[in-house]
Parts: structure tokens; sequence; C-alpha cells
């Protein structure tokens, strides 16, 4: 292999990396995706991948040439649509139908696409997956719509976090501080009587951070000790500031609008909760950035989940239940992989959203900072870790079960 060669490799591999970590892979998926592709164009290579940086070692086979390359990047964000784009490129490529040429030149024109979905289908997007939630909840059909309505107020905060570098910085805590604010105030003067923490959540459970919570979890469990870390202590922090905005929001509406006293309304019926997994799952379309072709699958993957972990339930624990949905789920993940020869990633995340229990997390932390619960949860701290536990061996089990094509 001459220099040149060995340079346009590289920086292939460079730019590669950047953008599946710049698209939210975890870290275990991303160092073998590099080192298979790496293997494949014929060069040595070592990577070391954490939520906030990427590091390269790349050489020749008789280390002729040695490259390595230290960058520091922001946590990456889910962009299913960009993802499946760039996969489907490097297939290409690794098949021998497109040259490495062209295939740097298609990694430009994808990281340069915007969301295939407009502001207005995720502000609605926002807004569905907010009211859903409140749903999942058995909130009120009332709760559900202004749970809905503050979905949009915090879409609005999240554009306004693009353009705003001091915005983004205080996005999570502003957002459920004005949303608590905003609750108080509802409940004053246009319906008395609502479960104002309940809808508080609902408003910015786009925010809450489960499912990166299950990630870190399942980056630590493939022994992936830095970057399984950072991910979890970074959705721990994101979890403390989302309550402490909404604590504090909470409290200066209860100061300004006076206290809330909470009449329970009627529960709703039980095709509601199916109703909201579905909403759910369409919400999380737009707000993933999921392609049109996998809709069908990513809807299939999240009722296969939920379906799997509601029926067990009746049988076991809620935290086994947990266990029984995510090996469902990692079956029909990996299943998606050799049908469609695409990621596991794009159907299982939405799968995995419908069970992580990060909105448990909140109510348990609650729980202990007020010493009362706004919704009816008995030992939630014990049911929160095992459910925890159970996803991240489920997913473990399945993966051994039908082992995945790929390594995204």
């Amino acid at each position: 292999m001459d220099t040149v060669e060995f340079i346009q490799i590289r920086k292939f591999i460079v730019k590669l990396g950047k953008m599946l970590h710049k698209y939210g892979t975890p870290a275990f998926r991303l160092e073998a995706y590099l080192g298979e592709v790496a293997k494949y164009l014929g060069v040595h290579a070592s990577f070391i991948s954490t939520p906030t940086s990427l590091t390269f070692v790349i050489w020749s086979d008789r280390h002729e040439d040695e490259y390595n390359h230290a960058a520091r990047l922001q946590p990456g964000d889910l962009d299913m649509n960009a993802l499946s784009l760039t996969d489907e490129l490097a297939s290409e490529l690794l098949s021998g139908n497109l040259s490495l040429t062209e295939a740097d030149k298609r990694l430009n024109e994808i990281d340069a696409m915007g969301s295939p979905y407009g502001k207005l289908s995720t502000g609605t997007a926002f807004a569905m997956a907010t009211g859903a939630f409140a749903m999942l909840m058995g909130a009120s059909w009332s709760e559900i719509g202004w749970s809905a309505a503050l979905g949009i107020v915090a879409y609005l905060w999240t554009l306004w976090a693009q353009q705003s570098k001091r915005v983004n910085l205080m996005l999570e805590p502003v957002t459920a501080f004005v949303g608590g604010i905003l609750t108080c105030a509802i409940s004053r003067y246009i319906d008395p009587g609502m479960n104002i923490p309940l809808v508080v959540l609902s408003s910015v459970i786009v925010f809450v951070p489960g499912l990166a919570l299950t990630m870190g979890l399942a980056e630590l469990s493939s022994r992936n000790m830095v970057s399984g870390t950072a991910r979890t202590m970074d959705a721990i922090m994101q979890l403390f500031k989302l309550y402490f905005g909404a604590f504090l929001g909470v409290s200066v509406g209860f100061s300004v609008f006076g206290e809330n006293v909470y009449t329970p309304a009627e529960s709703l019926p039980y095709w509601a909760t199916w109703l909201a997994v579905f909403l759910l799952c369409i919400a999380l379309v737009a707000i993933f950035r999921t392609r049109l072709k996998h809709i069908p699958w990513a809807l299939a993957a999240a009722f296969i989940a939920y379906s799997a972990t509601a029926w067990s339930s009746d049988y076991m624990s809620p935290g086994l239940g947990a266990f029984v949905g995510a090996f469902a789920l990692g079956i029909f993940a990996n299943a998606f992989t050799r049908i469609a020869n695409q990621p596991a990633t794009i159907v299982a995340m939405h799968g995995l959203i419908v069970l992580v229990p990060g909105s448990k997390t909140y109510i348990g932390l609650n729980s202990f900072m007020t010493g009362q619960d706004f919704v009816k949860a008995d030992h939630l701290g014990q049911e929160v870790f095992l459910i925890f536990m159970s996803l991240v061996a489920g997913l473990i089990f399945a993966n051994v079960v039908m082992p995945t094509k790929k390594a995204l």
C-alpha cells in the first residue's frame, strides 16, 4: 500500500467515525463497526470512543505508515435517517460498488443533510409524544391535552437552543422551569385540580434521559468503562437538571398562583394504553428522524417490546417483565438487520423508549426529595434498578440467541 492510498483510507475512516459518533452510536458498536471497515480497506486500526471524544490509531500492514488522530466532540443525537444512509454507503463501499473517492463525497452530502421532517412535523411530534406519555401514565383527558400543549413550548425552547449556545447550556432546567410555572397558572385559572407534577414530567419527557442511562449501562456491560461511566453520569446530571428546574418552577408557581389541590380524575379505558404506545411511536419517527421505509419496522418493534413486557408482567414481577420485552425486542431487531441489511439500532431504539424507566427515575427522585408520590408506585427504587438491569440483560441474551449481522 502506497502512502497516497493510505492517506485516502485513513481520511475516510476518520470522517466515517466522526459522523457515526454524531448520530449517537454507542461506543461498543462504533468501535466494532469501524474495525470492520478498516479490515476491509486493508489497514490495521484501533479506536477509543467516549461520548465527548474519539481517538483513531491507524497503521499499514508493515507499519510503513502510521496515523494518530484524537478529536474532542459533542455528545451525539440520535439521527436514524443519517445513520441508515451512512450504513448503506459503507455497505456499497465494502461490496465494491462504490469507490473510496465517491464514498467520501457522499459522506459530505449526508453530513450536510437536515431532518427529512420539517419543523411543523417535529413540533407536532413533540406534542404527540408528551401527550402520549401522559396517557400512558393514566392522566385525565384534560391533563393529556395540557401536556401536549406544553410539549410544543418545550419544542420552541429546543429551536431557540439550536440558535443560541447560552440557551443550549440551560435547555433542560429552563424548559422544566417554564413548564412548572405554566402548569401552575393553568391549574389556577383554567383547569383546577390537575396533577401538576405529572403534567410537568410529561411536558419534558422528551428530555428525560432514560434511553441514555440504558445505553450507558449497556456500554459498561460490554467493558467500555470510560464511555459507559461518562454516558451514565451525563444522563444522571441531565435528570438532576430537569428535576431542579421543575421543582423550582412549581415552587415559584405555587408562590404566585397559590397551592393546588389535586383531584383524581376517572381512569382511562384499557385501550388508551395501546393508543398511547402507537402515538408515542409515531411521534418518535420525527424525533428520531426515521426513514419512511423503516416506519412499519419501528412500530412493530415498539409493540413487540411493550406487549411482551405487558404479557410477561402478568406472570412475574415488572422488572423481569422488562427482561422478556428487551429479549423479544433484541431478537426482532437482529432479525431486521438480517432481512433489511440495516443497523439494528434503527428499530431497537423505538422499542427501548417504551421500556426504559427514565420517568420512574424522575418520580423516585421526587419521592426522595418531597416524600410525596404523584403516581401510585411501591418499591420504586428497587423496581427502577431491576428494570435497567433487565433491559441490558435481555439485549445481551438476544445477541447470543440470534447474533446481529452488523456491528451497528
